[in-house]
């Protein structure tokens, strides 16, 4: 068994707050519209809460990327063939990991998250399963370019961005990130990345705020986080969490929204909002087939196969990186 070996970094200043996260949280809440990035949900607590979020019955996406993952085992050995790097892009518990490494032969492993210990103990799970195959995590924030372990160096890479948090982005910054992870990667990589599909309104609506609540746990998890890392005071208790369909960008939209005038402070800077404004924390796009490969070629990437699941409410596709073009 190869044990994994962790690579932080993610750094805080000399006050231990990720500077990142600080910036973030400051200028999101200055908007009019206050808005934080859905990136900075994924503390130890957030990433648990997510994983709690997976088993609801109401969220799909799990349920159906797993059912591709195990029905087109012999299509990605196929396609993706074997010795190749996989490196996934926000890990998590990487609970459908075993199935592609268990299809496709790989001769590395390498989990990027920004939740360290999270991801260190997903990471020696893994490696346990899977004797023999170097399992080498690193804590990073995917969203810029990564250096990767030197483990790696020379081989073929897969990536592997499962659960479409390629939907959590507008526009510009999934193709910023696609772009990063081409830069990562290298040309002539693979990229196995999966893209919810449009569907009918109240399941997607139901998917992000279930009976139990446990979505909205998740969403205001994020404040209790702020008030933590960050030496804010928000009344937690005075936002309740919101799913919206916004028809326009074909997106779920998740909101906290203020259930009464209130002032905070957030690292010694005030701020006030009315009763009814919200903290828009989450988008997730969905797509289809043709958005899907538009936002891909944006990235520079160039799609290669396409699977759903059996009731046509998921996709996973398989995309190369190719040399940059100058002309059609």
């Amino acid at each position: 068994m190869t044990s994994p070996k962790g690579l932080k970094l993610v750094e805080s200043d000399a006050s231990g707050v990720n500077p990142a996260f600080r910036a973030d949280v400051l200028a999101g809440l200055s908007e009019a519209q206050k808005a934080i990035p859905a990136r900075w949900f994924y503390d130890d607590a957030g990433s648990q809460l997510f994983e709690d979020i997976t088993q609801l019955p109401e969220y799909y996406p799990t349920r159906a990327e797993t059912e591709i993952l195990r029905a087109q085992a012999d299509e990605f050995a196929r396609l993706i063939g074997p010795g190749r790097a996989v490196v996934e892009f926000g890990s998590g518990s990487s609970v459908k990991t075993p199935l592609l490494l268990s299809a496709i032969a790989p001769s590395a492993y390498v989990p990027l998250d920004i939740a360290g210990d999270f991801l260190r103990a997903a990471a020696a799970e893994l490696a346990a399963k899977f004797p023999g195959l170097p399992v080498c995590p690193v804590e990073a924030d995917f969203m810029r370019r990564v250096e990767l372990p030197r483990e790696v160096d020379g081989l073929p890479k897969l990536g592997f961005f499962p659960g479409s948090t390629i939907g959590n982005m507008v526009a510009r910054t999934a193709t910023d990130l696609l772009r990063s992870m081409r830069e990562t990667l290298g040309v002539g990589a693979l990229l196995l990345i999966g893209m919810d599909l449009i569907k009918d309104e109240d399941i997607l609506v139901a998917a992000y705020d279930d009976v139990a609540g446990v979505t909205a746990r998740f969403n205001l998890n994020l404040l209790a986080r702020i008030n933590r890392e960050l030496g804010g005071d928000i009344p937690i208790d005075a936002f309740v969490h919101e799913a919206r369909w916004n028809d326009t960008y074909a997106r779920i939209e998740m909101h906290l929204v203020a259930r009464k005038a209130v002032t905070f402070t957030v690292s010694a800077q005030s701020f006030a909002m009315a009763e009814g404004e919200s903290i828009h924390t989450e988008n997730s796009h969905k797509f289809t087939r043709r958005t899907a490969n538009v936002l891909l070629a944006a990235g520079g990437w160039e799609p290669r196969a396409r699977w759903t699941d059996g009731e046509g409410r998921f996709s996973l596709l398989l995309a190369e990186a190719r040399p940059p073009r100058s002309a059609p």
